[in-house]
């Protein structure tokens, strides 16, 4: 179970860099606009808001692997566990007052990860 969860954090935070790059570098791409609903003139418009929002994602990414990476395995598990629920906490809201797939493409993997986390210590 431990390496289970530990390949489903780090998921998380790989998705959360891959939205850390969407959100603050790639924000008017073809690319970015698809994966978010927006248009160009939106795009262009929301720019500096998107990229405040990508770094954002991008300490949860860094939290997540410095959970990893923590030489103390009890700390490593405390700073996993704080991370996964924050991503959860964001997709919840992201889920009800953005887009409703937010909660399936962030929410899940980050709940998945948290319930294998927890077994992973029992």
């Amino acid at each position: 179970m431990m390496i289970l969860s530990t390949i489903l954090v780090a998921l998380v935070a790989l998705e959360h860099v891959y939205i850390l790059a969407l959100e603050m570098f790639m924000w008017t791409t073809p690319r970015a606009q698809k994966a978010f609903g927006t248009t160009r003139e939106f795009a262009q418009d929301t720019k500096s808001l998107a990229a405040n929002q990508g770094l954002y994602n991008g300490f949860l990414a860094a939290g997540l692997v410095w959970g990893l990476l923590h030489p103390n395995d009890t700390f490593g598990f405390q700073l996993q566990l704080f991370f996964l629920i924050c991503v959860l906490v964001a997709a919840v809201y992201g889920g009800m007052t953005a887009k409703k797939s937010i909660l399936f493409v962030q929410g899940l993997p980050a709940f998945l990860a948290i319930i294998a986390l927890l077994l992973a210590n029992l």
